[in-house]
């Protein structure tokens, strides 16, 4: 019981430090770090929670929740020999316990083909409509009259922009908003948030998973405001992002990355920037983001 007692402690404290995590205020002044522990919380959980339902019901086993899974499917490939007998309670929560599991990786799995192929057909239709300008290099351009700029993550990763979006925004702005695009691109913020997006599809009745996907998607936009900030005004970006506003941008296609979400947050947060946290602070929530990350893979060892 130890064991399945530490895990379901595990995945409380992690579900408490969502909740909580959702109304902090010091995530918006270390975007990169608070991604960090929400990504930490959310593999943290799903261990715990699937961890502590497999221990329990190996409990018989004395080994945990990893060997003593393997001795079940051992003994259950021997046809029984050696293995001990599970009363109903240990068989529920075995039943209960990979039912989750295999809920959890179905839909990242099946989220993670789904936003590939979305993405593979948009680059179809981009190579069939789209065209480079030679004003913005490395872009593709669409003939489309409203408000547009994203970025379709990959290995070739690609960012496009309306042609309502060019005679939108100053030469500056622009700048300001293909910064923005490329820093999605290369932090590849897309992995960052495909966890999260599938998580929502198993739990969608869940109000803290539901919060979860919105602030990190709040804050990879700010994590990719800040990328762009080195290479422009913050001024200026803030101006762009309210020409988007203002215009009715064109909603961000399924599979790519936009740059028109949270946009008041953002503004305000560009124009009265706040002071950084700390260095010592952010490296220590970063490393107990490590810490809680091994913790659940290390506790499905510890014996029962």
């Amino acid at each position: 019981m130890i064991a399945a007692a530490a895990l379901a402690a595990l995945a409380i404290v992690c579900a408490v430090g969502a909740w909580r995590l959702n109304s902090a205020r010091w995530t918006t002044r270390a975007p990169h770090t608070a991604v960090v522990l929400w990504q930490a919380l959310g593999v943290t959980w799903g261990l715990a929670t699937t961890g502590a339902l497999l221990a329990y019901a190996f409990e018989p086993y004395g080994k945990g929740a990893l060997l003593g899974l393997r001795d079940f499917l051992v003994a259950a490939y021997t046809g029984g020999h050696g293995t001990m007998p599970l009363d109903l309670p240990h068989v529920l929560a075995l039943i209960a316990g990979m039912t989750m599991f295999t809920v959890l990786v179905a839909v990242l799995v099946g989220a993670t083909f789904q936003t590939l192929r979305a993405r593979r057909r948009h680059r179809m239709l981009l190579a069939l409509i789209a065209r480079d300008e030679p004003g913005v290099p490395g872009v593709r351009v669409v003939d489309h009259p409203g408000a547009a700029a994203y970025c379709v993550p990959g290995l070739r990763s690609q960012v496009v922009v309306s042609a309502g979006t060019l005679a939108l925004l100053s030469p500056d702005e622009l700048t300001a908003v293909l910064a923005h695009e490329a820093a999605h691109a290369r932090e590849r913020h897309d992995l960052v948030l495909l966890p999260f997006a599938a998580l929502c599809r198993a739990m969608p009745f869940s109000g803290v998973v539901r919060g979860a996907q919105s602030s990190v998607e709040l804050l990879i936009e700010m994590a990719a405001d800040d990328r762009a900030r080195r290479f422009c005004s913050p001024r200026r970006l803030a101006t762009a992002l309210l020409r988007f506003g203002t215009a009715g941008s064109v909603p961000t296609p399924s599979g790519a990355l936009g740059a028109n979400s949270g946009v008041m947050a953002r503004v305000e947060r560009l124009i009265t920037p706040q002071s950084a946290l700390p260095r010592r602070f952010r490296i220590s929530v970063v490393g107990f983001a490590v810490m809680l990350s091994a913790s659940a893979p290390l506790l499905w060892l510890l014996p029962s």
